[in-house]
Order: structure tokens, then C-alpha cells, then sequence
């Protein structure tokens, strides 16, 4: 995990252009339409929030959001983002560490980093998740559908299923990076109890669970 949080890192200064890939221009409007609702007028922990680019979506219905992220370099950008009307906080935290984040919440928003947590840690990763979430609330959780062409080539598969890719930034320099694709039924196995919505789209989904 050491080398995917050194990428994202070294990669805060062009994390957004993921987001520039014109044939998910369709799904992301799609996504930053569907997540207001979900968190209007609650008080949202965000997980892994990157750069901010979803905090702006989070940020224009929710209460107040905690935007979470393990490198500061990251942060760093997020903060020059405007956000409202809700009141947006950023705070360096661990998403596997979460009970260190001051404050109440009845929404956590957990986008895009299910696929980085390595199988053998997603049950111990959720119930972080589900601990921090107030009676009433919801966990939503959005992630990457692999599409060939769109994402990178898996590079690497390992006994235990995790996969990886080999991504490159912009100064040439590569990484090794854990990129799971968690499905459907993966959710429904690992959040068990817990009653799980599931939006499918081309290149994403979106869960909400209560």
C-alpha cells in the first residue's frame, strides 16, 4: 500500500485528468447527479476525497462535509477548490483508521478507493466504514467497472486475487498500483447484513447502503 499512497502523491498535481476521458463524460454527469440527493442536508465523512473533484458534488446538499485523504499533497489541491453551500472541512486521515476523525456523521462517502483495498482487508475496511455511520445513516460507495480500452490493462494478478496495474505519470516515471474491479456480489457478500442499493452504469457504479 506504501507504493499506491507514493503515487497518488506524486500524482496530485494531474489526478483530475481521469476525469477528462471523453467517453465517461456521460457516467461522471450521471454520478454528480445521483450523490446530492443521497447526502442532502446530512453531515458527510468523506473518505479518500483526492483532489476534491467529489467534494464539489457532496458539498452542494450536505450539511457539512469532512473531506478525508492520507496524502496532503492531495488536500493541498482539494483546498483550492470552491465548494458550498455546506460547510467543507479536509483533514488528513487513514481510511482504514477512521475512528481518528472527529465528529458525527449520517453519511460516508467512500469514492473510488473500495478497488485499491486489498481482498483479504475489504470486510475489516467496510466495517470501518459502517462503525462511523450514525442510526439512520448511509454508506455510499462508488468505483470503476473495468472496461477494456478505458482502463488500464491489468498487469498483474496475484493468488488472492488482487490485480494490479502499471501506471505512468506524466514525467515518465511508473507504479505498480492494486486496482480491484469489486462487483455486485462482492458487495452483497461483504456488507451482509446490510441492505445495499446498486446503480450500474457503462464505466462506474454507485451503492448506497443503510
Amino acid at each position: 500500500m506504501s507504493e499506491l499512497a507514493d503515487y497518488y502523491r506524486e500524482r496530485a498535481q494531474e489526478y483530475d485528468a481521469v476525469y477528462d476521458k471523453p467517453e465517461r463524460q456521460e457516467d461522471l454527469a450521471r454520478l454528480r447527479a445521483l450523490l446530492p440527493p443521497l447526502v442532502a442536508g446530512r453531515s458527510v465523512l468523506e473518505v479518500a476525497a483526492g483532489t476534491g473533484y467529489w467534494t464539489t458534488a457532496l458539498a452542494t446538499t450536505a450539511r457539512s462535509v469532512v473531506a478525508t485523504d492520507l496524502n496532503d499533497e492531495t488536500l493541498a489541491v482539494a483546498r483550492t477548490r470552491s465548494y458550498g453551500p455546506a460547510e467543507v472541512r479536509f483533514e488528513t486521515a487513514d481510511a482504514y483508521d477512521l475512528g481518528a476523525v472527529e465528529g458525527r456523521f449520517d453519511a460516508v462517502f467512500a469514492g473510488f478507493f473500495w478497488s485499491h483495498v486489498p481482498r483479504a482487508d475489504v470486510r475489516r475496511w467496510v466495517r470501518g466504514l459502517l462503525d462511523r455511520v450514525e442510526p439512520g445513516g448511509v454508506v455510499i460507495l462508488a468505483d470503476n467497472r473495468y472496461v477494456e480500452g478505458s482502463n488500464y490493462p491489468i498487469t498483474r494478478t496475484t493468488a488472492g486475487g488482487d490485480t494490479y496495474q502499471t501506471r505512468q505519470l506524466s514525467d515518465g516515471r511508473t507504479f505498480e498500483v492494486l486496482k480491484n474491479f469489486p462487483t455486485r456480489e462482492e458487495l452483497a457478500t461483504e456488507v451482509a447484513p446490510a441492505e445495499a442499493e446498486w446503480t450500474e452504469l457503462t464505466y462506474f457504479w454507485l451503492a448506497t447502503v443503510c
